[in-house]
């Protein structure tokens, strides 16, 4: 039988702490579950790859006695939200998140109390803590439909990504109270950037992700989720893409549709890249020593927990009902 004991990789290759995390989740019972922005390798080898509501649903339904969460640490901590009873692992602690980090808890305590009667959607890119002070939770996917639950009139907060609440408002007719948060991967696309390459690239649809600032939604000819992008690439006719958001989809569009290009709008003039450094702060090795030494744990109060599972199962239910997920 395989020593899964020692604390150190030694001198292993990826392909050989890939195989070693394949026997592991086998022998422990372990579900490793990865966003679409990891890097491939971690991608290929994960049970389940989503976006943040079909890892919430994946994370509420899996059988597992682990939860391996490759993403960041706020989805790791919905996990355990959702499957208390279950051991919950982020291979880096440190994978934090800066739409998360944008809106302190206590911060956003007092902004709610300076807007009584207010509803609070908050959405998922969000700490435990913010959860706890929502009436529901929301996703890329399903923001406008959890907006619409509401009565028109309804006062509502939206937090903590302004561009996506604005993008609701929009869509919605609403006047939500914005928190003033925002993605550092998504914010710091430029439209100047976008036209660039739209006029080098004549024949390239630009697809964006509703986290972007409005300059770069309002050039855009299809808005959708990580995972809507990923579909409208699979079923469009089109041969070429401009894709604003954070590069790792692309792994997914490619194996999906090897026949496409796509062009990942850059971050800045340095790189052709747009790389979220916290997701990538999640590797093939940490995954392995994670698994192996079931560690580092996400850990959460019971009180919190409790708290917060009630505006993320609203979630899940009024998707279900919407047939949104299964």
């Amino acid at each position: 039988m395989t020593d899964y004991s020692q604390n150190h990789c030694g001198m292993k290759t990826n392909d050989e702490m890939l195989k070693l995390i394949d026997e592991m989740r086998k022998a422990k019972n372990a579900v490793i579950l990865a966003h679409y922005y990891q890097v491939p390798e971690i991608q290929d080898i994960a049970d389940f790859v989503g976006d943040s509501l079909q890892l919430s649903q994946k994370a509420a339904e899996t059988n597992a006695d682990i939860i391996v969460f490759a993403g960041v640490h706020f989805m790791a901590e919905t996990a355990k939200i959702l499957s208390p009873d279950k051991k919950v692992l982020l291979p880096d602690l440190e994978a934090g998140c800066s739409l998360a980090d944008s809106c302190p808890p206590d911060d956003f305590k007092r902004f709610i109390e300076a807007h009584p009667g207010h509803k609070v959607v908050s959405y998922i890119n969000c700490s435990a803590a913010v959860k706890t002070m929502s009436d529901v939770i929301c996703t890329s996917s399903n923001a406008k439909m959890i907006v619409d639950s509401f009565p028109q009139d309804e006062k509502l907060i939206f937090a903590p990504d302004k561009n996506l609440g604005a993008y609701i408002n929009a869509q919605t007719g609403r006047n939500m109270i914005l928190w003033d948060g925002s993605c550092h991967v998504h914010n710091q696309l430029s439209d100047e950037k976008v036209i660039q390459l739209k006029i080098e690239n004549p024949d390239a649809k630009l697809i964006a992700h509703p986290e972007c600032r409005g300059p770069v939604l309002a050039l855009a000819e299809f808005i959708g989720s990580t995972a809507a992008l990923l579909e409208f690439t699979k079923k469009d006719s089109h041969k070429r893409y401009i894709v604003a958001t954070e590069g790792g989809i692309i792994h997914q569009m490619q194996k999906a549709s090897p026949d496409k290009e796509f062009i990942v709008v850059p971050s800045d003039e340095t790189c052709s890249c747009n790389d979220c450094p916290y997701m990538k702060m999640n590797t093939v090795q940490k995954l392995y020593l994670c698994l192996k030494n079931e560690s580092p744990e996400i850990l959460l109060d019971t009180d919190v927990i409790e708290r917060a599972k009630e505006p993320i199962i609203r979630m899940l239910e009024i998707s279900k009902a919407a047939k949104l997920i299964r």
